[in-house]
């Protein structure tokens, strides 16, 4: 892997961590149509570790109200919003990290074939479009349930088949529960820190039983290139997702769908 190809890898992850059309999928796809080498789990690492920077640094004063919140709670006092929300994190994480757990490597490499990736990207694009048309668009996230919590971290879950989106799938699933898009999608930046977390230090001690030969300067290319291009992700995805919608990525999730059918099929 060279430095151009380390530089396209980490502007996608950064670009599409936080967007819902699916970051596996674009770097699972990405090399195979170009023909380039794999690019080792060292730099997976490395990229995961730009975008969970991102994320941690846009939502500190969140993080540090929920931490304190929850930990308030947990020590005996009184339930408020902050901490009925970190709860609602901490629930909507357990069955991504059940079912991840479970799954063997090879049994998570079946599922990167090019056509089933077409085939998530298009029917869950239309699960977002069908959210998004017809969800209320009332509620904020401090009014989840540990119940609804559960629900959208099931539907996080399916996001471990490339394709899903698993940005796109917790916006759908938090839309059809009634949320604002801007609620769904800061609920969705939220439940992806730990998630994020828990890949990054599988794929670290993945790394250490096979290490690879990436060199440092790509490993630190792709965590700033990825990292720099997820804050401004998310924080212009925010910005512009109630005047928007989600209808553009709708739109271009069917393109991608379609262009995979044509080249695999």
């Amino acid at each position: 892997m060279d430095l151009l190809q380390a530089a396209i890898l980490a502007l996608l992850q950064g670009l599409t961590e936080f967007l819902p059309i699916s970051s596996s999928a674009h770097l699972i796809l990405m090399p195979k149509l170009f023909g380039w080498p794999d690019q080792g789990l060292a730099f997976d690492v490395a990229v995961h570790v730009g975008t969970l920077s991102a994320v941690l640094l846009y939502f500190k004063s969140d993080i540090r109200e929920l931490s304190l919140a929850w930990c308030r709670r947990v020590a005996g006092g009184e339930p408020t919003q902050q901490s009925q929300l970190a709860w609602a994190v901490i629930i909507g994480t357990l069955p991504v990290a059940l079912i991840g757990f479970v799954l063997n490597g090879g049994e998570v490499d079946k599922l990167r074939d090019p056509v089933l990736i077409a085939v998530m990207t298009l029917v869950f694009g239309i699960f977002l479009w069908v959210a998004d048309l017809r969800g209320r668009h009332q509620r904020n996230e401090y009014t989840l349930t540990i119940q609804q919590a559960l629900l959208i971290g099931c539907a996080q879950a399916i996001a471990l088949v490339p394709g899903a989106s698993r940005s796109g799938v917790t916006m759908t699933a938090a839309l059809v529960l009634g949320l604002t898009r801007k609620a769904a999608a800061r609920f969705s930046f939220l439940l992806s820190i730990p998630v994020i977390l828990l890949a990054g230090v599988t794929k670290f001690v993945d790394s250490i039983q096979h290490p690879s030969d990436t060199s440092w300067m790509l490993m630190g290319v792709g965590t700033v290139i990825s990292g720099v291009v997820a804050y401004l992700c998310i924080h212009y995805f925010l910005t512009l997702i109630e005047r928007i919608g989600l209808f553009p990525f709708v739109v271009y999730r069917i393109v991608l769908a379609s262009f995979l059918f044509y080249l695999f099929l």
